[in-house]
């Protein structure tokens, strides 16, 4: 693998690691206001959301960084 390879993979870890971030970040300020107003199924609606979301970008990056992997053969 080439030095430029090890930077495109770094560079897709540090974008997903910022998206992932920003969703939790998201998701968790509004499952806070929603146990607070007792809206309690909108809660668990938001953590399964959040999960899902968060699965996503974990696979999305995979991919992303398979395909650099692949071009280093």
């Amino acid at each position: 693998m080439t030095d430029s390879q090890r930077a495109q993979l770094a560079e897709i870890d540090s974008l997903y690691k910022s998206k992932s971030a920003e969703k939790e970040l998201l998701l968790t300020e509004e499952i806070r206001r929603e146990q607070a107003a007792g809206k309690f199924s909108e809660v668990e609606k938001l953590q399964q959301q959040l999960a899902s979301e968060l699965r996503r970008l974990n696979e999305e990056c995979e991919a992303k960084k398979e395909k650099v992997r692949q071009s280093a053969e």
